[in-house]
């Protein structure tokens, strides 16, 4: 079986949600869940998984939380590869308070994963989404599981229960 990583920030705890749910679903250790302010060390963790789970919470103007910054830079710079991984994106925003960015960070997730020969899946129909704008919509799709635990506290769990079956799918 493939070896599963989460790697994760989470300011309020919405993020942290979704990777409890992660960690329970697919049988995650509590050492191979990472959370990036405090347990992460260098992109060489990455290494040892085959499928990564990568969130954040979104931030400013659709920036991704400030612990993963340093990690997406050496990636990109280094271009680091990841051939023969495979990953999927989750996070949380607020679609009223910054709609104009809502999840961003994951569209910066993709951007920079993208090129690094990953498989991305994951991808989440837009419908039932209310924002302005994203870097996390490609087509009619999301690039990853974004919720807003603030403002649609009652889609939460239905979306997360649903991603995972998803995932479970394409793994």
């Amino acid at each position: 079986m493939s070896k599963v990583g989460i790697f994760y920030a989470s300011a309020g705890g919405n993020t942290k949600l979704i990777a409890d749910a992660l960690k329970e679903a697919f049988e995650v250790e509590e050492d191979d869940c990472i959370l990036m302010e405090d347990d992460f060390d260098s992109v060489e963790q990455f290494e040892d998984y085959d499928v990564l789970f990568l969130g954040t919470s979104t931030w400013g103007q659709g920036d991704v939380h400030f612990s993963w910054v340093d990690a997406l830079f050496e990636i990109s710079s280094q271009k680091i590869s990841f051939e023969g991984k495979t990953i999927a994106f989750f996070g949380a925003g607020d679609a009223k308070t910054h709609g104009e960015h809502f999840c961003s960070a994951l569209g910066k997730f993709y951007q920079t994963f993208s090129k690094t020969g990953a498989k991305i899946v994951g991808f989440v129909d837009k419908e039932g989404y209310t924002y302005e704008a994203s870097l996390a919509e490609m087509g009619d799709k999301l690039c990853g599981l974004a919720i807003d635990n603030i403002n649609e506290p009652t889609k939460t769990a239905e979306r997360i229960e649903n991603w995972i079956e998803q995932l479970k799918n394409e793994l």
